[in-house]
């Protein structure tokens, strides 16, 4: 049984209470027949979206931006969560938000997500797009890494972890260059909860492959990577744009692992061209 309570439609902010787990999201632009759905990476919240939400709900899309289970304003669940704990979670909150279709974007973890949503759901799906991500299953050295950054963040909290990856989230000149945007990852990362940040590294480091299901794409998917990111180097999104059947790949210059913030601009232009593509698809 799922209870629903939402604030106004034109409101932006609102909270579902979907299964006992309190869901924070945005709700911005006008209503329309295929939503915008952003989901973020880790260890951030909704608010890293503010410039597309913004951008796109000001031309006419309406954009539905969540918090997951763990994150931002949504409710911390300790242990493991698993990628299609998440994917199910945010199928839960479109269904009572009345939405079916949507085009459908994540960065890094979050595109991990899209790729399991692609996996269970589909039918949902009118658009991809896959920025700063990687398809491959964790290596036995990255689950070990994982689960021993997890031990640390529950044992150290945020703040040492988010100082030092700062200038790998965002490349380094761009850390002097836009301080507001360093600011903003920082306040970020340090404001995360350990908890919730744990599970999530734990259920990444069981992730599948999802090389094969990719190749089953069948909507118009945009893969978008910054050219300095060190997280998820630019192979890793040549790899998805090879095999995605007519996928298009957008090299940001001068990002980091959050081209978003840092070249909202240029960003912005691909997804506008990713809805380009779904339009003239029909």
């Amino acid at each position: 049984m799922v209870s629903v309570s939402l604030s106004g439609r034109n409101g932006v902010r609102g909270a579902d209470e979907v299964d006992g787990l309190t869901i924070g999201y945005d709700d911005a632009g006008p209503d329309g027949p295929l939503p915008l759905v952003l989901v973020h990476g880790h260890p951030f919240n909704r608010s890293m979206w503010a410039p597309q939400r913004e951008h796109f709900s000001r031309a006419g899309r309406r954009v539905i931006v969540p918090d997951l289970r763990g994150y931002g304003e949504s409710t911390v669940v300790a242990g493991t969560t698993p990628l299609d704990v998440f994917a199910t979670d945010i199928a839960a909150l479109l269904d009572h938000l009345g939405v079916g279709e949507v085009v459908l974007g994540g960065l890094s973890m979050g595109g991990q997500i899209v790729m399991e949503m692609h996996r269970l759901f589909p039918e949902r799906i009118r658009g991809l797009l896959l920025a700063d991500t990687t398809a491959q299953a964790e290596t036995p050295q990255g689950r070990r890494a994982r689960n021993a950054m997890a031990d640390r963040l529950l044992r150290e909290g945020m703040s040492p972890y988010a100082h030092e990856v700062l200038s790998t989230m965002v490349a380094p000149a761009n850390v002097r260059r836009l301080p507001a945007v360093a600011e903003h990852v920082l306040g970020m990362m340090r404001g995360t909860s350990p908890q919730g940040a744990a599970a999530a590294l734990r259920g990444r480091a069981e992730r599948p492959d999802y090389v094969e299901t990719l190749s089953q794409v069948a909507v118009p998917t945009t893969v978008v990577v910054g050219s300095d990111d060190e997280f998820t180097p630019i192979d890793d999104a040549r790899l998805m744009h090879k095999v995605i059947p007519g996928a298009t790949l957008a090299v940001v210059e001068g990002a980091g692992h959050m081209p978003n913030l840092e070249r909202p601009a240029e960003f912005n232009q691909a997804l506008a061209d990713l809805f380009d593509s779904i339009d003239r698809k029909g």
